[in-house]
């Protein structure tokens, strides 16, 4: 899914001056792969792996070697296996169909979106079984011109790969934004990076606003994450308007094992998930121990670098790689596959994904994906105790960002999405019997956004200070009129921040309440407007209720590192 930086750098410039990009057509998967169903094949089996940081620790519990070496943690849990890269997913399912391998390997979004091929047969039907990682950081989304929104795709033209690790994720965006993928332009590519049939080499072209790429690939297109200069292969004015370190729980790397395979052989998938937790754990211990001189170190990001990217001596790029996730561990596939409450559970997610799929024409809509009966719980138990998330923002930081951008008037700046919620006139009652849907839609964005700060700003009606001027009382009153509209509107959005919070508790999901921050505009951002230095008069009853509003806007801070402390 993701290649190394070195070596996208240096076919960057082979790229630049390629031919014009070859976009395709795209077709539900069940319409271009017809692979006869075969028996899976007896022996040694083939594991699929991709270019993603998360098969890192893949390849070292299988002994830092593609077959399984003696001694490593996946022969100690009784598993033997030949590691296979397939970067390209029609292949996989090519082999998976065939029988030569029982596994897939890839994002959730594209194991849904062979749905229906899979499901032709009971034997293939795809059963979910280990979710590996969440993307954070590895994937972004580049724009060019005045797109400052997601809503300003409206009637833009995206360059994205074809049954890719993305294009659940652009549905997603354009669902958040109240768009459909009726309301913008897709040019669909058959790669996702070094060819001049990627999203990449399609942003060089005039007529294409954004696109969809690998995090290398974002860092050349903006020379180095900041805005293009147009040289050292950059295109002028191309900056990331956002990542999976913003959104954070979108892409989600998993396991799938064909469904007749499973039935037959389910202690070995129980194993195989239990060897990929361990291995997961002895990786992390070794890195975080910081061992970059340790012979276990280097072999393992040799071996890995030479596995994944065909290049031992880059290690620097798989490091880079292993970076660009987020391991869920234990505890996450608990989440994932066995909590009810989890706004980013499988099936929440599989069926997010398939609407965004079927308005592609990707898939019917009438099919899904399968996930394990594994008990995950007990597997937790084994593993040992889960450990609490810690909060991945600075309360202070966050405050201190929001009151330096409320100052400069610039909140909008780095803005994805906001919408408003409306309230009575002296309301001081914001409980989940009126706002549950709204507050739902709070702690869905939040829990997908996981690296995005979500303000809370409350409004007031300017009618109270309107009429004190027409009266022509003193500026010292009218001062304390505006104090008053600031204060009133700052206690009710601390008000409804806090019924937020509680709703996600009665559902049983707790939110990280350093992600927050509340803002009191008081009369200063009517929605009717300014009027010279004052706010514009309301001429209706519905012009006077609009002022009365608590807006959420979902912010992202990625350039802010003293804010967002990435896992």
């Amino acid at each position: 899914m993701k290649k190394l930086l070195g070596i996208v750098l240096l076919m960057v410039v082979s790229v630049s001056v390629m031919a014009a990009p070859q976009y395709i057509s795209i077709k539900p998967l069940k319409n271009t792969i017809n692979t006869p169903v075969g028996n899976v094949s007896s022996g040694t089996q083939q594991l699929p792996i991709i270019t993603w940081g998360g098969d890192i620790a893949t390849i070292y519990g299988n002994g830092n070697q593609r077959s399984t070496k003696a001694g490593s943690i996946f022969a100690q849990h009784g598993l033997k296996y030949k590691l296979v890269r397939e970067d390209v997913f029609a292949n996989q399912l090519k082999n998976y169909i065939s029988g030569k391998t029982p596994y897939l390997r890839g994002t959730l979004g594209m194991i849904n979106s062979a749905s229906d091929l899979l499901s032709k047969s009971a034997k293939t039907k795809p059963v979910v079984f280990y979710q590996m990682t969440w993307s954070a950081g590895g994937d972004a989304l580049v724009v060019k011109g005045n797109i400052n929104k997601v809503k300003d795709l409206k009637g833009k033209t995206i360059a994205i790969q074809a049954y890719g690790p993305h294009v659940d994720y652009l549905a997603r965006l354009l669902g958040d934004a109240g768009l459909s993928v009726n309301d913008v332009n897709i040019k669909w590519l058959a790669d996702l990076t070094g060819t001049d049939n990627s999203p990449m080499a399609a942003m060089y072209e005039d007529n294409i606003d954004a696109a969809f790429v690998i995090i290398p690939d974002a860092l050349a297109l903006t020379s180095g994450g900041n805005v293009g200069t147009g040289s050292e292969d950059s295109v002028r004015g191309a900056r990331i308007l956002m990542s999976t370190k913003t959104a954070n729980r979108v892409i989600a790397d998993v396991y799938a094992v064909r469904s007749d395979y499973y039935k037959a052989n389910k202690v070995e998938v129980q194993n195989l998930a239990k060897a990929l937790l361990a291995s997961e754990k002895s990786l992390g211990k070794l890195i975080a121990a910081r061992s970059s001189k340790s012979k276990e170190y280097k072999k393992a990001m040799s071996s890995s670098a030479d596995i994944l990217l065909d290049a031992p001596d880059a290690i620097a790029d798989a490091e880079g790689l292993y970076a660009d996730c987020e391991f869920v561990h234990t505890s996450g596939n608990v989440k994932f596959f066995a909590d009810s409450k989890y706004p980013r559970r499988m099936e929440k997610m599989s069926n997010e994904i398939n609407k965004g799929l079927k308005q592609f024409g990707l898939i019917s809509g009438r099919t899904s994906i399968d996930k394990s009966d594994i008990d995950y719980r007990r597997l937790a138990k084994i593993a040992g105790p889960v450990v609490a998330e810690k909060s991945k923002f600075q309360k202070d930081k966050v405050s201190a960002l929001i009151t330096r951008k409320q100052q400069k008037n610039s909140l909008e700046e780095g803005e994805l999405f906001s919408f408003e919620v409306f309230f009575k006139p002296n309301q001081k009652n914001f409980s989940a019997k009126l706002y549950a849907e709204d507050f739902a839609r709070v702690v869905d964005l939040a829990a997908t956004y996981g690296g995005a700060i979500i303000s809370v700003e409350g409004h007031s009606d300017p009618m109270g200070y309107l009429r004190a001027k027409k009266k022509n009382q003193p500026s010292v009153v009218l001062g304390r009129i505006k104090q008053s509209a600031r204060n009133l509107s700052l206690s009710r959005a601390q008000a409804v921040r806090d019924e937020v919070v509680k709703y996600a508790s009665t559902q049983g999901i707790t939110m990280d309440t350093a992600q927050f921050a509340s803002i009191g505009h008081g009369i200063a951002q009517p929605n009717t407007g300014i009027c010279g230095s004052d706010p514009c008069a309301p001429k209706t009853k519905d012009e006077w209720r609009s002022n009365m509003r608590v807006e959420f806007r979902i912010i992202q801070v990625e350039a802010e590192s003293d804010v967002f402390m990435p896992l």
